[in-house]
């Protein structure tokens, strides 16, 4: 997927898209891929309040957002305010 086309987003839009149920078609080694820039990108806003870009998509197409992440779980990346992004939407977790 072209990640150059995604359309950036305040993080504020989040809560008003909508994410299809199905996961997008990734191979293994891309969800490892993003699983651990997850994990990264978490301690580094836990501790650095460093922001990350999450690429994924919603039902009209490729988004980018440029926030921290809190938390997150099989299902879910949680940011401020409690607004979340479904993992299996998610195309990628770039770290500065």
């Amino acid at each position: 997927m072209l990640q150059n086309n995604a359309q950036i987003i305040p993080k504020e839009r989040i809560p008003s898209l909508r994410f299809p149920r199905q996961p997008l078609m990734l191979s293994e080694s891309e969800r490892r891929g993003i699983l651990h820039n997850m994990e990264e990108a978490t301690r580094l806003g836990n501790a650095e309040h460093g922001k990350c870009r999450i690429v994924f998509q919603d039902d009209e197409g490729l988004k980018a957002v440029e926030t921290t992440i809190w938390t997150y779980d099989p299902d879910n990346i949680v940011l401020k305010y409690g607004m979340t992004i479904p993992v299996g939407r998610v195309v990628s977790v770039d770290i500065p």
